[in-house]
This record gives structure tokens, C-alpha cells and sequence, in this order.
């Protein structure tokens, strides 16, 4: 996951403050830093993955509740097809 700190995210499906999607980027960089060092040390970018998606999912529904994320979780399909999650990919 090398992400450097030019990486802007896609917007999101809803508008989102300049502060927030700061904060975001800057959460971003922070994970991709422990995803690096993970990697670095021999960690699999498959378990790296699955625990990444435990650990938001959990958060997610601690914060959001389980009907609000089983909605967001069932809106990825689209949006990962559409390109949404994909990197290096340019947009027209």
C-alpha cells in the first residue's frame, strides 16, 4: 500500500467539509504508514487486508450502527466496479 501524501481520495458519495477530508487524507497516510511497517516486517497484505477491514467494520458499527454500515457495505459492489477503490487508475 504505498501511498504517498499526493494521494487524494475520490469524492465520496456525500460532500464533505475541507477539514473532514483533511482529516481523512491525513488518517489515510497514517494507516498506510502501519500498513508499510506491517509489510516491511513480513505481515501478508492478505491478512493486512482482513484485519484492516475487521477493525473499520467494527469501528463503523460502534459509531454508526449495524443497519447504517449493512447499507454502506451494500453499496460497495457498484462502487468498487465503478473504480472507486482502484489506484492509479486515471480519470477523464
Amino acid at each position: 500500500m504505498k501511498l504517498t501524501k499526493t494521494l487524494r481520495a475520490r469524492a465520496s458519495l456525500e460532500p464533505m467539509a475541507d477539514a473532514d477530508r483533511e482529516e481523512r487524507q491525513v488518517a489515510l497516510e497514517y494507516v498506510a504508514g502501519a500498513w508499510n511497517d506491517a509489510e516491511d516486517d513480513g505481515v501478508a497484505t492478505l491478512a493486512l487486508a482482513h484485519a484492516s477491514l475487521f477493525a473499520a467494520i467494527t469501528s463503523l458499527v460502534d459509531h454508526h450502527g449495524e443497519t447504517a454500515v449493512a447499507e454502506l457495505i451494500a453499496s460497495l459492489p457498484e462502487r468498487i466496479q465503478s473504480g472507486d477503490y482502484t489506484l492509479g487508475r486515471s480519470l477523464q
